[in-house]
C-alpha cells in the first residue's frame, strides 16, 4: 500500500520559495567589473607608496627619549598663568576673535549669495551664462587659504584684525557660494515654474519660490562655516591679524608657556561654546 504525502499548500509555496529564492546573494568584496573596487585598489597602493616615500622615522618617534622630551614639554604648561591681568587681556583677545569669525562669516554669506545665484541654474530655461565664468571665481577665492589672503591683505589693510576679517570673509565666500549654488540647482522647480507659467518675473521667483526652500539649508551651511573660521581666526594671529592667535605666536616665540597654556585653554573653551551653539541653532532650523 503507498503512503500518499500530505502537502499543504504552506508546504508548497515553501518548496517553491527553496527552489527559486527571490532574494540574491550579496555581491563579491571584489569584482573586475567593479570600478570603485579599481578605486579603492588604486587609493590604497597611493597611500602605501606614501608611507614608503616619506622619510617617516616612527621608531624615533615612539622612543624613550621622544617621550621624555615631550613630558618635559608639557610640564612647562603647568601652572597657566591666571593672573586677573593676563586673564583680562586673554578675554579681550578672545572676544576680538569672536567677532572677526562672526563678522567675516555674515559678510561670506552675503558675497557667497550674490555669487550663488548667477553661479547656478534655477530652470531649464535658464540660459546661465555668467554660470561657469562664476563658478571659475568661487574656486579661486576657496582655493587661497586663509592665512594667504591675510598676509596679502595685510600689505594694504596692516596689522590687526581688518586683514583677518577680510582673509575669512573671502575664503569663506568662496566655499558657500559653491555650497549655495548647489542647494539651489537641486532645489524642486515646481512652485517656480508655476510662477514662471503665471509671468512672473525671475527676481520674484527666486525670492518666493526658491529662496524659502533652501534658506534652512543655507542657514545650516552657515552656520557650520562659521565654526570653522572661529579656529581659523585663531591660527589667522600668527602672521599679525590680531585676536588670540597674535597673543598665541607672541608668547610661543619668547617660551612663556604658562602664558600659551592660558590662551589654549581660552581657544578650547571657546571653540566649545560656539560649537554648542551652533549644532543646536542647526538642529532647530531642521525641524
Amino acid at each position: 500500500m503507498k503512503r500518499t504525502a500530505i502537502t499543504s499548500p504552506l508546504s508548497k509555496a515553501f518548496h517553491r520559495e527553496a527552489a527559486n529564492p527571490p532574494y540574491k546573494l550579496p555581491p563579491p568584496l571584489f569584482n573586475a567589473r567593479c570600478r570603485t573596487c579599481w578605486f579603492a585598489v588604486a587609493l590604497l597602493l597611493l597611500v602605501m607608496t606614501s608611507f614608503v616615500s616619506l622619510d617617516l622615522d616612527w621608531a624615533a618617534f615612539a622612543s624613550l627619549d621622544a617621550g621624555r622630551s615631550m613630558y618635559r614639554f608639557m610640564a612647562e604648561f603647568f601652572p597657566p598663568d591666571l593672573s586677573p591681568k593676563f586673564v583680562t587681556k586673554v578675554v579681550s583677545a578672545a572676544w576680538e576673535t569672536l567677532a572677526m569669525s562672526a563678522l567675516g562669516t555674515a559678510m561670506a554669506a552675503v558675497l557667497g549669495l550674490a555669487l550663488a545665484v548667477p553661479a547656478s541654474r534655477m530652470s531649464k530655461q535658464d540660459s546661465a551664462w555668467l554660470r561657469s565664468p562664476t563658478r571659475w571665481l568661487l574656486n579661486a577665492l576657496r582655493a587661497i587659504p586663509e592665512l594667504v589672503w591675510a598676509a596679502l591683505l595685510l600689505i594694504s589693510a596692516g596689522l590687526g584684525p581688518m586683514a583677518g576679517t577680510l582673509a575669512l570673509a573671502l575664503h569663506t565666500s568662496g566655499v558657500l557660494g559653491r555650497l549655495f549654488a548647489e542647494a539651489m540647482e537641486n532645489v524642486p522647480t515646481g512652485p517656480g515654474d508655476a510662477m514662471r507659467i503665471q509671468g512672473v518675473g525671475p527676481l520674484r521667483v527666486f525670492v518666493y519660490a526658491t529662496l524659502p526652500q533652501v534658506l534652512p539649508q543655507l542657514m545650516s551651511y552657515t552656520l557650520y562655516r562659521w565654526e570653522n573660521n572661529i579656529r581659523a581666526a585663531s591660527v589667522l594671529g600668527v602672521v599679525g591679524a590680531g585676536g588670540l592667535g597674535q597673543m598665541l605666536s607672541f608668547n610661543m616665540g619668547l617660551f612663556l608657556m604658562n602664558k600659551t597654556a592660558t590662551i589654549l585653554a581660552a581657544m578650547l573653551l571657546m571653540v566649545a561654546c560656539v560649537d554648542a551653539l551652533s549644532f543646536s541653532l542647526r538642529r532647530w532650523l531642521n525641524r
